[in-house]
């Protein structure tokens, strides 16, 4: 299967990034079920870049705009995903979306399988402090969905992180979450680069209950970070790689 035909039919469909990965970069990744990936050979990630100014509301805590924002784009992402399974399909291959936003485990806060891993291993970004996956495009203002696939696609090589010794979502963390550890590809485990618990209590417990946001999100990492912020509104068009 022709990988660029793939990329053009995403970023038609609404994808902002699309990025291959193959499945072996991922070994030992933890998943639900335990044999999710089997039969698999490769998985699809896209990302579709969220508003700038819906962004740019955020301060030190959620916006209602961003609120609502965040559903609509997870909504958006499982539609594409559904396209691009059908595409998939149509062209003999086997295909299986992930649900954009949805937790099976409420202890350990995972779903189906990590989508932010599927992005940095795919090249769409690289794993920040703050575990979120930052692409040179758009900095961690993105949000993520997966399609696994048995199609010969073309993988696209990972990107180096590039954090450097910014501390930019270290210091806006309102649950001092962030714990300003760098990594060359990605961590071993959540703990190693957050107090993860802080992150999900104050998610969970603070946010979840302020005036018109009534679900479990933040955000003030994702404003914070300078490669969201340096690109403002010249965004560059859907990246074809």
């Amino acid at each position: 299967m022709d990988t660029a035909t793939l990329k053009q039919f995403a970023c038609g469909e609404g994808a902002s990034l699309v990025g291959i990965g193959a499945l072996d970069r991922l070994a030992g990744i933890e998943t639900d079920p335990a044999d999710l990936l089997e039969g698999f050979t490769n998985v699809v990630s896209m990302a579709v870049a969220l508003s700038n100014p819906i962004i740019d509301t955020i301060s030190d805590r959620p916006t209602p705009l961003y609120a609502s924002h965040y559903s609509r784009v997870n909504a958006m992402l499982d539609t594409l995903a559904l396209k691009v399974t059908r595409f998939l399909e149509e062209r003999g291959a086997s295909a299986l979306p992930l649900p954009a936003s949805q937790v099976l485990d409420s202890i350990k806060n995972t779903s189906f399988i990590s989508h932010k891993a599927i992005a940095v291993a795919a090249g769409i970004g690289w794993q920040g402090k703050s575990l979120l996956a930052v692409s040179p495009e758009y900095g961690p203002r993105i949000r993520l969905v997966s399609v696994l696939t048995d199609a010969s696609l073309e993988p696209d090589a990972p990107l180096r992180n590039r954090c450097g010794g910014c501390t930019r979502c270290t210091d806006a963390c309102p649950a001092h979450a962030i714990k300003n550890v760098n990594t060359d590809s990605h961590y071993d485990s959540r703990d190693e680069a957050l107090h993860f618990d802080r992150c999900v209590k104050h998610v969970r417990e603070v946010c979840v209950a302020m005036e018109h946001i009534g679900t479990s999100i933040c955000g003030v990492c994702i404003q914070v970070c300078p490669w969201g912020q340096k690109i403002g509104s010249a965004r560059s068009r859907a990246r074809l790689r």
